[in-house]
């Protein structure tokens, strides 16, 4: 009898504003992998990816076990650019594939943050809700019931590495406080549900400013936002996308005036923060 899964991993927002590296939390868009044992290896999918062996989510199952014999097919949500854990779901969806198939016991968190080069994303990922990642290990946290999210798209994507590159070695005493004391703040509205202290969280002196140039349109948003009724926002991930927190009665009249702020140059989508991680089913 051969073998099938089904691996549904949530899409996920990173920084969260103050927390570089450090926060994360997952979001109602989803990659969905089924794996099954055909006796050919294929890649089925109607996204613009690598249907062979350079396939992100192949490669990280490959980490684990040898793809030979395999069908994946893969479907998926979550935009393909912008900073919202594409590549971190494929990783996630490639590592537990194999490690269900096949009964490794493998730890998926460790090794796909050494696939991602950072742990924020796949952490999410995997567990969905807020997470805080130090020392290896992730702690995860439910999101306050009155938070939801608009997710402002631009079409104009920008690359990770210069986005990395953007950053310097190192940075000022004073900016490093800030971002303490205002990640503090972050987590704690977000545990108490305290919306007002969110969005006085969200305010970031480490990487944002540095990778204006990059996305200036992304960064008066961000600036204007809380002017258009929301709570804050934030740059997801390496960016370009902007992640727009939004009190729930609040979330329809805030994505009204988002659809006509970003015309021309971004689309709009409502975001659910998703308290639910990475799942796997057998069939």
């Amino acid at each position: 009898m051969h073998r099938r899964r089904v691996i549904r991993v949530p899409a996920s927002s990173a920084n969260l504003g103050p927390g570089f590296d450090a926060f994360a939390a997952a979001l109602g868009f989803h990659l969905e992998l089924e794996v099954e044992e055909t006796g050919t290896f294929a890649v089925e999918t109607e996204l613009d990816v690598p249907r062979d062996r350079s396939n992100l989510l192949v490669r990280a199952f490959e980490w684990l076990h040898p793809a030979d014999g395999l069908t994946f097919r893969v479907r998926s949500t979550i935009p393909m650019s912008g900073g919202m854990g594409s590549s971190a779901a494929a990783v996630v969806a490639g590592l537990l594939a194999a490690d269900h198939l096949y009964e490794l016991d493998a730890d998926v968190l460790a090794l796909a943050s050494e696939i991602e080069g950072h742990p924020d994303n796949v952490a999410a990922a995997l567990h969905g809700g807020f997470v805080i990642c130090a020392d290896g290990a992730a702690v995860r946290f439910d999101p306050p019931p009155a938070l939801e999210a608009i997710i402002v798209v631009p079409g104009d994507p920008v690359r990770t590495e210069e986005a990395r590159a953007a950053l310097p070695e190192a940075v000022p005493m004073a900016d490093a406080v800030f971002n303490v004391a205002h990640g503090a703040l972050l987590v704690l509205g977000l545990v108490q549900g305290d919306l007002e202290l969110v969005g006085r969280g969200l305010a970031d002196r480490l990487h944002q400013p540095r990778r204006a140039h990059l996305y200036p349109r992304s960064m008066e948003l961000v600036a204007a936002a809380r002017s258009l009724g929301a709570v804050g926002a934030s740059i997801s991930g390496a960016g370009p996308t902007v992640l727009v927190w939004t009190h729930v009665e609040q979330t329809g009249a805030v994505f009204g005036a988002l659809r006509e702020w970003s015309a021309g140059w971004a689309t709009v989508q409502r975001a659910a923060f998703e308290p639910a991680g990475a799942d796997v089913r057998e069939l």
